[in-house]
């Protein structure tokens, strides 16, 4: 039987395709859950009027794809994995690991649309993960996936070194405060004994400038008797 469908279905059609499906699929499925309609003129006509609407949401869910590709493209996505010393994992990396590792990313994808090699990841490693997005658009996701234990274990050699650095920093930086401090007490007690040199000659000035007024005080008075 044909159907007009409602709504984008996958693997079917997208809203507004006119598609021709088993009539059980049809009658018992796809038109009781108001998910398609019958291909009749009265739904012709209704789909001919929402023509323009209909092309629209297409245009919008192109440009949505095209952003999603570009987010994906960009990522490279790590998923820590228990996995033994030869790199196997104790379990495996599915559709639903890589989903709930995009979703983390901001980035919601149905498992459906991810074409996982062989469905599985059964060791650790770098992947290529092919993510159908609309119509033919496709983004190639870039995967690692590490051993857990080990992660952790570089994880904290990282943080050891970065505290390490900033202990070196923090003394270097001390030294030079130092250094300058020293610098800044000399200068200061140099100062400080330049101004007592100054007083020092003011006042020796001052009483050599008073001997003499006695000195020419006492010729005065000798002259005048």
């Amino acid at each position: 039987m044909k159907i007009i469908l409602k709504q984008d279905v996958y693997n079917l059609g997208e809203e507004g395709d006119i598609c021709v499906v088993a009539d059980g699929y049809g009658r018992n499925y796809l038109i009781p859950k108001k998910i398609a309609v019958y291909h009749n003129n009265m739904n012709l006509a209704e789909l001919k009027s929402k023509a323009s609407a209909i092309a629209k949401r297409k245009e919008e869910k192109r440009k949505d794809a095209l952003s999603i590709k570009e987010k994906i493209e960009e990522l490279s996505l790590e998923i820590k994995v228990s996995a033994g010393d030869s790199g196997k994992l104790f379990g495996a990396v599915t559709g639903a690991t890589i989903v709930e590792a995009l979703a983390k990313k901001g980035v919601h994808i149905e498992k459906r649309k991810l074409d996982v090699p062989s469905h599985t990841i059964k060791m650790v490693g770098n992947y290529s993960v092919k993510v159908r997005l609309y119509e033919n658009e496709a983004a190639d996701l870039k995967i690692v996936v590490v051993n857990e234990r080990l992660a952790e274990i570089q994880e904290k050699e990282k943080v050891a070194a970065s505290r390490a650095s900033q202990v070196d920093v923090k003394s270097e930086f001390d030294e030079d405060y130092d250094e300058e401090n020293d610098s800044s007490e000399v200068e200061a007690v140099a100062e400080v004994e330049a101004v007592a040199e100054v007083e020092v000659v003011a006042v020796v000035e001052v009483e050599v400038e008073a001997v003499a007024e006695a000195v020419e005080l006492v010729e005065v008075k000798e002259d005048q008797e």
